[in-house]
């Protein structure tokens, strides 16, 4: 049996200090504390609930992040 792949370690970063940022500079600070997927969101889009290891999700409302998780 293959042994079960170990995930990558996520960045040590507190997600609600993206809340209040513009989308633009939220994005930036992601990548540059090693977030290798930056994704935002309007609000009220749906997704699916999949847990993926380093990426951080933004949910914007007039370019500015009111939300932020891992996963």
């Amino acid at each position: 049996m293959a042994p079960v792949p170990t995930p990558p370690a996520q960045p040590d970063d507190a997600p609600d200090a993206y809340v209040g940022l513009d989308a633009e500079s939220a994005e930036r600070r992601a990548r540059a504390r090693g977030w290798s997927t930056v994704r935002a969101l309007p609000p009220g889009t749906v997704i699916t609930m999949e847990f993926r290891g380093g990426r951080i999700n933004f949910e914007v409302d007039a370019a500015k992040v009111t939300r932020c998780w891992v996963g």
